[in-house]
Parts: C-alpha cells; sequence; structure tokens
C-alpha cells in the first residue's frame, strides 16, 4: 500500500477520497481550502472534502499558501509515496512536487491537452462538445500541462447538465485514479506528454457571463444553460415584479426552430427568441425560491407573448 497525501476541496473530490479510503492506501494528511464564509450568515463552513476526512479521523491541513518554506517542510516531511490532486484549489510550488517518491498525480476533468483550467466541465458543454474525458495527469509547473498516465472518455448528451457531467467524471475519475494508484504501486505507471496541437484554456465563469445573452444563436443558449445547470444557474432579469427587476435563473431548456426578435418571447409557453432560432424555457428559479416548470411558473408571474426578456 501506498503513503498518499491527499489534496482537494469541492465535491468533486470527495469520491476520489472515498475511493482510495477504500483501496486500504493510507493517507498521511488530507490538504484542503481553508472554511470560507457561505451562506445568509456567511459563517465559516468547511469545505466537503475536510468534513469527509474528518469523518475518518484524518490529519487536514487547510493552509492558506504552500510558498512559505515552513509549509514545505511539513509537507516533505509527511514521507509520501504520492500526492493526489482533486480541483485543490492552490498552486504547488517546485518543492512541494519534488517532494512525493511518485510526484504529484492530479485528477482533471477534461481531454486535455483540450480544456486546461478552472472550469472544463462548463466550457465543454458550453462549446457544444459530444465528448469529454477524465484524465489522470502527472503534475509539473504549467497549468495542466503534465504529461498524461491515464484518460477515459466520457460523453456528453444533448441534454445532459454541467451537474451531471460533473457527478459522471467524479465517479469516473475515482475510478481512473485507483488504477494509477495500482500502477505506482506495482511500478508501471507511465505517462505520455501531451500534444502540442488542440490545446483550449477553461478560464474560470465570470458573473457576468452568467446572465443570458438572448441575441447568440438558440444553441449558445441552451448550452449556457446546461453548462450552468443546477449551479450557479444561467439568469435573465424580469423586470415588473417587486420594486426592482428580480433575476430568475432558469434551468433547463431546448432549442426550437422559430424565428423573432432576440428576447422575443414568442408564446404563452416561454419559447424565448433568439440570434437565431428560439429556446423554450422549461425550468426556472426565482431569487430565494425553490425550481419549478415553466407551467408553474407563468402561474404566479404570466409573461405574455410580445414582452421581451433581457
Amino acid at each position: 500500500m501506498l503513503r498518499i497525501v491527499f489534496m482537494g476541496t469541492p465535491d468533486f473530490a470527495v469520491p476520489t477520497l472515498d475511493a482510495i479510503i477504500r483501496r486500504g492506501h493510507e493517507i498521511t494528511a488530507v490538504y484542503t481550502q481553508p472554511p470560507r464564509p457561505a451562506g445568509r450568515g456567511m459563517s465559516k463552513r468547511c469545505s466537503p472534502v475536510q468534513k469527509q476526512a474528518q469523518t475518518h479521523g484524518m490529519e487536514v491541513r487547510t493552509p492558506v499558501s504552500l510558498k512559505p518554506r515552513h509549509e514545505q517542510e511539513a509537507f516533505a516531511a509527511l514521507g509520501a509515496n504520492v500526492a493526489v490532486v482533486v480541483a485543490y484549489g492552490l498552486i504547488l510550488p517546485p518543492p512541494v512536487l519534488r517532494a512525493p517518491a511518485h510526484g504529484c498525480l492530479n485528477l482533471h476533468a477534461s481531454r486535455l491537452p483540450r480544456w486546461r483550467g478552472a472550469a472544463p466541465i462548463q466550457r465543454a458543454i458550453m462549446a457544444g462538445d459530444d465528448k469529454t474525458a477524465v484524465t489522470v495527469m502527472r503534475m509539473d509547473e504549467g497549468l495542466d500541462t503534465g504529461p498524461i498516465c491515464l484518460m477515459e472518455p466520457v460523453a456528453i448528451g444533448t441534454w445532459m447538465t454541467g451537474g451531471e457531467l460533473h457527478d459522471r467524471l467524479a465517479d469516473t475519475g475515482a475510478a481512473l485514479m485507483i488504477e494509477a494508484l495500482d500502477a505506482i504501486a506495482h511500478g508501471r505507471l507511465d505517462c505520455t506528454p501531451q500534444k502540442r496541437m488542440g490545446v483550449t484554456y477553461a478560464a474560470k465563469i465570470d458573473k457576468a457571463k452568467m446572465q443570458i445573452d438572448f441575441s447568440r444563436p438558440a444553441w449558445e443558449v441552451h448550452n449556457l444553460i446546461r453548462a450552468l445547470s443546477p449551479s450557479p444557474g444561467a439568469w435573465f432579469a424580469l423586470a415588473g415584479y417587486g420594486s426592482k427587476p428580480q433575476r430568475v435563473k432558469v434551468l433547463a431548456s431546448e432549442c426550437v426552430q422559430v424565428d423573432g426578435a432576440p428576447g422575443e418571447v414568442l408564446d404563452d409557453r416561454l419559447c424565448v427568441a433568439c440570434g437565431q432560432g428560439a429556446v423554450r424555457l422549461l425550468k426556472l428559479q426565482r431569487e430565494g425560491k425553490t425550481l419549478i416548470t415553466a407551467a408553474d411558473f407563468l402561474r404566479g408571474q404570466p409573461i405574455a407573448a410580445g414582452c421581451l426578456l433581457v
């Protein structure tokens, strides 16, 4: 069995942590992001990885940076065979990358070198990709540039949301990381340099880009909606509801082959014209409310044909 340092923060990393525990490897410490203010009360909340690690009585470390020398020395002192990194969120300086005997393995949710960076799941769907992958990569000092050890392709269905793809890749990736660790334990993990062609970057989704732009083609609007569903959610502003326009999230939609002025509501079932074609909004959520169907939404807030959504 291997001595492993696990480094991860969000829900995406939890299945891999669980799989390593089940496999019986020794986890010497778990690194995760420090507790952050969240929710209406802005009270500090532990990361999903920290919560899961604490249920198993593991040592959890939450440094704000790994650049200080004392943090690097504390990491090296763990004497790990390998570090497993899954959506950790901190840069690993060269001394940390070199400390484990077999280096640091990263689980990345894309078909590298396509969609290096912070938001590969959402960017793949937004671009209309019909396939992606989950990749085990040996980390170097670049941004997701290290050699590829293992890769498992995953299809992206026309209706698949970001949440659904997230869960599929998290589960598939957990099994793939176990395969990589087994290979290390038997001295046979081979890694191949990434291709130089086909490199794209999955930049973090800016909040300003979450607003639906109905001047875009319908397929782009539909892909944005499903990429950001169920969270954080693509939205439009609904005027005439209270004292100011209210944000309404759209969590499901479909493309419709009709035309109209961008943003124009074309019927009584929330078919909205886009720059090319139209989208029918199927599931919506007002601020602070539960997710409901378009029919239920319209019963509480009628939107007549001819109205413009922005």
